[in-house]
């Protein structure tokens, strides 16, 4: 069926004609996160997606990674609108660190804003952005652009795909999707909207590449509840359940296996709290009256009757299940009965943390059902026959091939290649890389900066290389401090050298390497004061050269040197 227009259009005619269009991915290219691609069009700009990523290990102390926005802000007037394709971290997650510099419309899905209008009130943002509401198959004009939303099946409601008309053609960018075909909720794919949509001609696609590895199809959503309908009759005790809080479709299963098994549901972990709470009011999550009991009501119930639904599939350290198998959580404690269940699977990165994690469950005694092999996960995004379909159905002239890592954009250009897509109009990128369309060529031009920007507690942007270069050599060095107190009048050292070391060797153990380190600095500082050399400067980096080939030829270490001056 043809999707009625629910916003008035502007003539056509007034649209000026430009010849090229240019579209820069600034996160999403060889990485599972930081989704936000540009497209650049007769000097107007539109934003797919502002997404997070988590941080990689040697990222240490960092919270989240958010894309490098120095292209938008140099371009900040030419943009019209960010559009979103649907509310997990990956899409939305940066918004908050974005827009008190770039306060544009943005234009979402129901739920898909309704989750975003959390993050903003604690940011205190929802009273200066505008949200503008779509839904799938509608079509309206954001200034020289008109755009087409249709919708895609993945693991949360409410998320779509767009195609972006321009006079030199068609962009269509698929975001996350499968073709699930017995879905939780909703309607299956539209076949028909993709068919007529590869009619109208598609000239650029951007097309999701996660599971480019995987042969076959993924497997329904639906699966998963019929497993753990299995799972919660089985359990002869307590059921703590962790998944993703936005996955509200897993969820919904996770209510009615509970429902099914005669049991109670109590939420824990903040983000699962409001998740739940958000998806229940606008009516995407339905759960009985009196299923669900607050955590500290747990223990007025038997163990068989109980569900807990929490956070920390990806053994993040402050999540509920980690604080559980710590026992570090301030409510609720682990004992031999329970059976916990992981349904998600590690993102890349996050293994040792989710291994760690079921370590130390099965260490308390608990019975830990975790991996896809336990049938308790499917993934939300398409397998190679899927992806094949997709191509199938736009048959685009160009093809990106985006979200994944880089061995899974080779993947997808594979597929492509077999599908008839010409080698050379399948574009693999990097984040930064300009790619300018004509309406019968496609070319790669310059680059821009599209790294990443680390958060880090409230700061944003100022840790960076340097910074974590250091905390790197404090994580495996130590420090070592060398203080000297210097005369302000004369520039004389009157008291030191004196050295302090944390993390480099025990001090009571290391007293005579420590009482050889001071005398090297003080035959060091003898011979610039000899010189006449007061300069501190001078003197700091003579004392770090100096103390760190001796530390190196004694230990085959190399602590971060520190020395201090103070002037007295």
């Amino acid at each position: 069926m043809r999707f009625k227009i629910k916003r008035k259009k502007k003539k056509t005619n007034k649209i000026k004609q430009a010849d090229k269009f240019q579209i820069i991915p600034l996160g999403g290219i060889g990485e599972i996160g930081k989704n936000m691609f540009v497209i650049n069009y007769n000097d107007e700009i539109i934003v797919v997606d502002a997404g997070l990523a988590f941080p990689e290990e040697e990222m240490l102390g960092v919270d989240m990674v958010i894309p490098d926005i120095t292209y938008l802000l140099e371009n900040i007037g030419k943009i019209k609108a960010i559009l979103l394709s649907h509310g997990h971290e990956d899409h939305i997650g940066a918004l908050p660190y974005i827009l008190p510099k770039i306060n544009v419309p943005i234009y979402g899905t129901r739920l898909t804003l309704g989750l975003l209008k959390v993050k903003l009130e604690e940011f205190g943002l929802h009273q200066s952005t505008v949200l503008s509401e779509i839904v799938a198959g509608e079509e309206i004009e954001i200034g020289s652009f008109r755009v087409q939303f249709f919708a895609t099946n993945h693991s949360i409601p409410d998320s779509v795909g767009f195609v972006v008309k321009t006079p030199v053609g068609n962009i269509v960018y698929t975001g996350d999707f499968k073709f699930d075909h017995t879905p939780v909720q909703g309607r299956g794919t539209d076949f028909h909207s993709l068919a007529e949509i590869g009619k109208e001609g598609v000239l650029v696609a951007l097309a999701d590449s996660t599971n480019a590895e995987r042969p076959g199809y993924t497997r329904s959503e639906s699966r998963v509840g019929e497993t753990l309908k299995e799972i919660f009759l089985a359990a002869e005790g307590r059921i703590i359940i962790a998944s993703f809080a936005s996955n509200v479709y897993r969820i919904q299963q996770i209510v009615d296996a509970a429902c099914f098994s005669g049991r109670k549901l109590a939420v824990d972990g903040r983000s699962m709290v409001n998740v739940v709470e958000i998806a229940q009011r606008l009516g995407y999550l339905r759960i009985p009256p009196f299923t669900l009991i607050d955590v500290e009501e747990v223990k007025s119930f038997a163990d068989d009757r109980v569900v807990i639904l929490t956070t920390g599939t990806q053994g993040e350290p402050m999540s509920a299940l980690a604080r559980l198998s710590n026992s570090t959580h301030r409510k609720l404690e682990i004992v031999p009965s329970d059976t916990v269940v992981i349904a998600a699977n590690p993102i890349p990165g996050n293994e040792k943390l989710v291994s760690r994690t079921i370590d130390n469950l099965f260490r308390q005694g608990a019975k830990v059902i975790y991996e896809d092999t336990s049938g308790v996960h499917v993934s939300g995004h398409g397998s190679q026959e899927e992806l094949k379909l997709m191509l199938s159905l736009l048959r685009p002239r160009y093809l990106i091939p985006v979200h994944g890592e880089y061995r899974h954009l080779i993947h997808h250009a594979e597929l492509a290649e077999k599908m008839g897509i010409k080698k050379e109009n399948i574009l693999i990128v990097e984040n930064g890389t300009t790619m300018e369309f004509t309406s019968d060529r496609g070319r790669i031009l310059n680059s821009v900066a599209a790294g990443g920007v680390f958060v880090d507690g409230l700061g944003v942007g100022d840790v960076g290389n340097i910074v974590l270069r250091d905390r790197q050599v404090l994580s495996r060095d130590g420090i070592f401090i060398v203080v000297i107190a210097m005369d302000s009048k004369t520039k004389n050292i009157i008291a030191g050298p004196d050295v302090f070391s944390r993390g480099f060797v025990y001090v009571r153990e290391s007293e005579e390497l420590l009482d050889e380190a001071r005398e090297n600095a003080s035959q060091v500082l003898d011979n610039l004061e000899q010189k006449k050399i007061s300069d501190w400067t001078t003197i700091k980096n003579n004392v770090r050269d100096s103390i760190g080939k001796f530390l190196w030829e004694k230990t085959g270490r190399r602590p971060m040197i520190l020395p201090v001056i103070m002037e007295i």
